[in-house]
């Protein structure tokens, strides 16, 4: 089981990941919306906000989220950290349902090229 300090090492990959991309997937990252990702297995809530093509703010509270972030995300901690990696797809966690992604149709459709 991925521990607490493992999770946010992998969100702050994935925000420099998100920062140093270019084209279809910077542009996809550029939007400005309030984002959860709730750690099931550790019973907390990685909080922050992505914006300029990263994720800022970053912060954890424990159980769930304080209140409903625009582009919302549960997974358990070991998925989050093979996400980053690059070990498991997205697409495929998300279709089995081993990953939840919540957010405006909107959202979804930009952020299909992060996928």
């Amino acid at each position: 089981m991925a521990t607490l300090d493992q999770c946010r090492a992998a969100l702050d990959r994935l925000a420099k990941n998100l920062s140093s991309a270019d084209g279809d997937v910077r542009s996809a990252a550029a939007l400005d919306r309030s984002l959860s990702c709730r750690i099931t297995d550790l019973d907390v809530t990685f909080l922050g906000r992505l914006t300029d093509g990263t994720i800022r703010e970053l912060t954890h509270v424990p159980g769930p989220p304080p209140q409903k972030a625009e582009i919302r995300l549960t997974m358990n901690g070991d998925d989050l950290v093979a996400l980053v990696d690059g070990q498991l797809n997205f697409a495929k966690a998300w279709g089995s349902g081993r990953v939840k992604l919540e957010a405006g149709l909107r959202d979804l459709l930009r952020l299909r090229t992060l996928l």
